[in-house]
């Protein structure tokens, strides 16, 4: 059953193309391996994109989260995940402070990735709005959403704030990769004003995780002067 409709333009092409979005089940498992590996293979840095196993893939897909497919015709050409996540040492909600009790209440935004032809129609902001309009109709219990981004990832940074997530942690993962660990409280749709707001150089690691450690957020991205800066604020 398709949940969205809407029309896009291929790269190169003048014309819309209709395409809709659609939930994914076990059965659509190849067509995401074979989308997640040509958006891999032609990445400069590929660092930026913590790649699935088909073991995750096939975890979420049996129930433990939730993914949603863009589509022209029969191709698969975007996609979007939700994991509800195991309770480990890993967890997410650990390296932004949460508390045991609350790491119940955490669902995490997974990989999302777009077919290069296919870039520039705000797929993932679509993907993004759909997918959490699913998990809304299903009355969910969570109340955090978190995931990580690679720092100079500009495209996800872009998509994370746009959703309104702010940078809670900066910290190594997946076997000592940097990220940034984002977080949205779903009981706060609209965040606080910030009283004090300091602009940091995103290559300067070592003054951003101080003010997290100081209480502050990573509330926007801007460029300026060729450089990017990621705002941090405090309530």
């Amino acid at each position: 059953m398709h949940i969205f409709e809407g029309t896009l333009r291929k790269q190169g092409e003048d014309t819309g193309r209709p395409f809709y979005i659609r939930r994914l089940t076990i059965e659509d498992l190849c067509s995401v391996l074979t989308v997640q590996k040509q958006v891999f293979i032609q990445l400069e840095n590929k660092k930026i994109l913590q790649t699935l196993s088909e073991e995750e893939f096939a975890y979420i897909l049996s129930g433990h989260g939730l993914m949603l497919g863009a589509y022209e015709g029969n191709d698969l050409i975007a996609f979007r995940a939700l994991l509800v996540p195991p309770l480990d040492e890993e967890h997410l909600g650990i390296d932004i402070g949460l508390s045991g009790s609350e790491l119940a209440k955490v669902i995490y935004q997974e990989i999302s990735v777009v077919l290069p032809a296919y870039r520039g129609n705000r797929l993932q902001k679509i993907l993004a709005g759909v997918i959490m309009a699913e998990l809304e109709k299903e009355g969910h219990s969570f109340r955090y959403i978190c995931c990580t981004v690679a720092p100079f990832n500009v495209p996800s940074l872009k998509d994370k704030f746009a959703q309104g997530m702010q940078i809670a942690a900066l910290t190594e993962k997946y076997g000592g990769l940097t990220r940034y660990v984002f977080v949205k409280d779903l009981y706060e749709p609209v965040p606080p004003a910030c009283r004090e707001v300091t602009p940091i150089p995103m290559n300067d690691f070592s003054a951003q995780k101080e003010k997290l450690a100081e209480g502050f957020r990573g509330i926007k991205m801007e460029e300026k002067e060729n450089e990017l800066w990621i705002h941090y604020g405090r309530r």
